[in-house]
């Protein structure tokens, strides 16, 4: 199933930028983690493709539930690969994204990533 595939019930997608080459970031690591209470459990692992999306949603059908989760995104991975030489420790290793699903609708929660800063948003 194509990330941007109608799926029944909520789903969760994600998408990454480079804004510092204005080009998708591919091969980008993501985790995923269900949050309860302090608790937090890795769902999955994946890695974006050429067009700085996932193959398929992160959750969708049965295995989306609505609750608190996390995304982790291996952004001084993926800028290293790209030739960037980074400071030690770099100003942005792990980008943590922690929000909230109350519904069973489609969630897109894209990242702009560049070396020294980053921003996401509630897209569709």
């Amino acid at each position: 199933m194509a990330e941007t595939s109608k799926a029944d019930g909520g789903r969760l997608t994600t998408h990454v930028l480079d804004t510092a080459t204005g080009k998708p970031a591919a091969g980008l690591s993501i985790a995923l983690y269900h949050l309860d209470g302090a608790a937090r459990t890795l769902l999955k692992t994946v890695a974006t493709n050429g067009d700085g999306r996932c193959d398929a949603p992160l959750l969708a059908g049965s295995e989306f539930r609505t609750g608190e989760y996390e995304l982790v995104f291996a952004a001084g991975d993926y800028l290293r690969g790209q030739g960037i030489k980074l400071p030690n420790p770099a100003f942005l290793d792990s980008v943590p994204i922690r929000f909230g699903m109350a519904d069973a609708v489609h969630y897109h929660v894209p990242l702009l990533i560049s070396p020294y800063g980053y921003s996401t948003y509630r897209g569709s």
